[in-house]
């Protein structure tokens, strides 16, 4: 057996072989505060009255910067929900979700579900963690199977030594050049060779996190001499177990890579796919360099980085600035004398939180170059629609910010920096606040201000189908294209207010025409290209567009979180059968299918009528019948009231 399947076997509760589905059991779940807000709301819903899971956290890691109230109340409504129902919860403060639960949760052969898709960190620690929409993760929590297709395994072996100044971003950016942001859905990532011996447990949560960038559902890396002295140094030894492949595993595809023949490596604007080795785009003129996110602010990360501006300054016209992953990062560095070096070199010191990654606050200037140690650089995702954002190694990073260009540290520092792993991290969980006893969660109260509102209720599908075109989009539109982030996210509890930013950034007129359309009897169709809805798992980007009146999407290709969470409200999302239809289909054209409903839960494809143009499309579908059902139900939460009423 392969470490995927070691891991999942025990955790199988359905497999429907005819369907090539999994439901498993999920053993931890995590929510962050952009997108556990809804997903608790969810949950209360639903109806259910407590968690069935081993461990489950709340973090606040996203909006801490609590602008207007809208923030500070979605906390709250956190703290007391996680009370109410037995939830753990990780104050502002305490880290990033990935960061903290990687130190303090994570445990090798355990099932994490998360509700932002860069859950997969864990897989450092091997862990099989999957991002998700909030809806499964609600549906997690009260013990309902998490369902997935059988995963289909790649198999990647490091082999060889790394060259100094080769670090874990440059590895994962070289294999985002080989697979690319698309066509990956459905695989899981496993990751062998002798070169994984020499990566530390946060250098492989490194790798495993920009697995999301690739679209497969999770990566995972063997629980070894590695991954225990990482648990012995937290404090968590007794959770450690061993788990490595056997001899004669087989796997769905191989690739190797020698770590030896690796350079620095930068994924250029506006995908992480868009890769390049250093070397070749050394020069460019820097406006800011940022250090930090879940992919890059580790202990061994900082360390780094602060041993290499030692008694140096930063170049006059870069904006320099340093978010430590966690608490126990920041107190790790501040504790050892290195926080020092971080300041002295004129860095500023951001919070131990997402910040920059998801676009609040340090924004940079217009035409800027902004080179940043996350893991997405989507066009204004910045919060700068005309910026380009690099994403770099911290060695890179620094080396560019020291000179004001993009850097390739191997020649600018020479010799690399020696690390060692700590004996022991400062295990202060001070900030993570425990439930109370089981007989005392009915007593509290959970707390929900002005803003907080019940998750939309969508209609089950009406027989027949008559819609337009609401918009048209290309290839690669992310989620953050769908339902945009930074300064909107304080509405992600408010979603007829969120709706009305529906790919603001592409069409500032979609939400508005997609009123004019139900008020003309229209329903609303979102046509799309290739590899439609990367990145986030904001489950917002299926549920804003559901509360306008959305019922189908329409695409050459699509990715699986999202995919999911289309299904999860009810919006159904469809294949063309003949890639050359898309270029048909225009912006306004009226649509229609008779007998959709029927359509959607039955065999065979759908056959859509463009009214407009006197044309006829084939689209596809690959709905299991579970899916089909939520389909015609109007959604998963829908079903799932249902079943809790009766």
């Amino acid at each position: 057996m392969n470490i995927i399947e070691k891991i999942l076997e025990p955790h199988i509760v359905e497999r429907n072989t005819a369907e090539g589905e999994l439901g498993i059991r999920i053993d931890q779940t995590l929510t962050q505060d952009a997108t556990g807000t809804m997903a608790y709301l969810e949950f209360e819903a639903v109806g259910l009255d407590d968690i069935s899971t081993e461990l489950s956290v709340s973090y606040v890691d996203h909006n801490t910067l609590q602008v207007g109230f809208e923030n500070a109340d979605d906390h709250k409504y956190l703290e007391t929900v996680a009370a109410r129902y037995g939830l753990y919860f990780s104050k502002a403060g305490n880290g990033i979700c990935h960061q903290v639960h990687l130190e303090r949760f994570a445990v090798p052969g355990k099932t994490l579900l998360g509700s932002d898709s860069h859950t997969p960190t864990a897989g450092g620690i091997c862990s099989f963690a999957v991002g998700a929409g909030g809806l499964d993760v609600a549906c997690a929590l009260g013990g309902e199977p998490f369902y997935m297709p059988v995963p289909r395994v790649i198999k990647i072996t490091l082999d060889g030594k790394r060259p100094d100044f080769v670090s874990a971003k440059d590895i994962i950016l070289k294999i985002l050049g080989i697979l690319t942001t698309k066509g990956n859905s459905g695989y899981v990532i496993e990751y062998a060779g002798s070169g994984i011996g020499g990566l530390s447990v946060p250098e492989r949560a490194t790798i495993a996190n920009m697995g999301a960038e690739l679209g497969v559902t999770t990566s995972v890396f063997p629980s070894d001499k590695v991954t225990m002295e990482f648990m012995r140094a937290q404090g968590r030894e007794k959770d450690f177990r061993e788990i490595t492949a056997d001899a004669g595993a087989v796997y769905e595809k191989e690739i190797d890579i020698d770590l030896g023949g690796l350079k620095p490596m930068a994924a250029l604007p506006h995908s992480p796919d868009n890769v390049s080795e250093v070397e070749k785009i050394e020069g460019i003129r820097v406006n800011q360099v940022l250090i930090g996110s879940c992919t890059n602010s580790s202990y061994k990360d900082l360390y780094t980085v602060s041993r290499l501006l030692k008694g140096k300054k930063a170049a006059p016209g870069v904006s320099f600035a340093v978010a430590p992953g966690s608490r126990q990062v920041l107190e790790m560095l501040s504790r050892g004398g290195f926080l020092s070096d971080i300041i002295s070199s004129g860095a500023r010191l951001l919070e131990s939180s997402c910040g920059f990654c998801i676009g609040i606050g340090q924004s940079p200037g217009t035409d800027a170059v902004s080179l940043r140690t996350n893991n997405r650089n989507f066009l204004g995702r910045s919060g700068t629609m005309s910026a380009g954002v690099y994403l770099v190694s911290p060695e890179t990073a620094v080396a560019s910010a020291l000179t004001g260009r993009i850097t390739d540290p191997s020649k600018y520092f020479g010799k690399g920096i020696a690390f060692r792993s700590p004996k022991k991290f400062i295990a202060d969980d001070s900030l993570v606040i425990s439930p109370p006893p089981r007989e005392e969660r009915q007593k509290v109260r959970v707390v929900k201000g002005p803003n907080i509102g019940p998750p939309p209720e969508n209609s089950p599908l009406e027989k027949d189908l008559k819609a337009r075109a609401a918009i048209k989009v290309g290839d690669k539109v992310t989620t953050d294209h769908i339902m945009p982030a930074g300064q909107y996210l304080k509405y992600r509890s408010n979603i007829g207010k969120y709706s009305e930013y529906v790919f603001a950034g592409l069409d500032s007129g979609f939400s508005g025409r997609c009123a004019d359309n139900r008020s003309a009897g229209f329903a609303n169709i979102i046509i799309g290209g290739e590899s439609y809805g990367q990145g986030s798992s904001r489950e917002h980007a299926a549920i804003c567009p559901m509360f306008l009146g959305v019922k189908a999407v329409i695409v050459k290709s699509i990715e699986r979180i999202h995919r999911a969470n289309l299904i999860n409200f009810g919006i159904a999302p469809l294949i063309f059968d003949d890639r050359a239809d898309y270029d048909r289909i225009q912006p306004g054209d009226h649509l229609e299918c008779a007998g959709f409903a029927e359509k959607i839960t039955g065999p065979g494809t759908i056959e859509l009528e463009n009214r407009t143009r006197s044309e006829k499309y084939l689209l596809r579908k690959d709905f299991s019948a579970r899916e089909a059902g939520y389909l015609a139900a109007g959604g998963k939460l829908n079903t799932l009231r249902k079943k809790t009423r009766d």
